[in-house]
């Protein structure tokens, strides 16, 4: 069961409305190795892990989804009241046009989320490599963001999200660890 605090894990200001800084964001609302696929992969990992980690995946799976409300305030403050002519001038011209300024589900290609990017192979190494991993991409994308940005305030919440993903990534590998010694001491010989 959750608590939801009715504020961000991380304040989000906007210097001024930048369609194509918004842009790029939505790969990390609705892309393969965005908020969204992250939080769905880990909540859905943690019922084929051993007991030992199952508080970490709910965790970070958890806390994924507060990333994903502050990439989706920083997008909606980025876009707010652009008329559908500057949304098209910035590429976004078939996003306004599906949903004006509103939120999708999509990457920077338009191309819709989908429940294949959550991950799962039940084996809890495996899984757990496959979360480092999209830890991993997820740090270089807010890197990759952030050389594309010249607005200091939306850099700072972009570094507090990249900072968390290396956390999650160093959690993570604890959590191989601690796996592979449990499963080491119950071999038989």
């Amino acid at each position: 069961m959750w608590f939801y605090e009715k504020k961000l894990q991380y304040p989000v200001r906007v210097k001024e409305c930048n369609p194509m800084l918004a842009k790029f964001l939505i790969e990390q609302y609705g892309g393969a190795d965005g908020e969204l696929s992250a939080a769905l992969r880990y909540l859905n990992q943690r019922y084929s892990i051993p007991d030992k980690v199952v508080g970490l995946l709910t965790d970070i799976g958890t806390e994924e989804f507060a990333h994903l409300e502050m990439i989706a305030t920083m997008i909606y403050k980025l876009t707010k009241d652009l008329t559908g002519e500057q949304m098209r001038e910035a590429g976004l011209g078939g996003r306004y046009t599906d949903h004006d300024n509103g939120l999708f589900y999509e990457n920077t290609d338009r191309t819709p989320w989908t429940a294949a990017y959550v991950q799962a192979k039940g084996d809890p190494i495996a899984d757990l490599y496959e979360d480092i991993a999209a830890e991993e991409k997820a740090r270089a994308t807010y890197q990759w963001i952030i050389n594309m940005s010249d607005d200091p305030w939306i850099n700072d919440s972009l570094k507090f999200l990249r900072e968390r993903e290396v956390v999650h990534s160093q959690r993570f590998r604890e959590a191989v660890e601690i796996i592979k010694e449990d499963q080491n001491t119950k071999k038989v010989f």
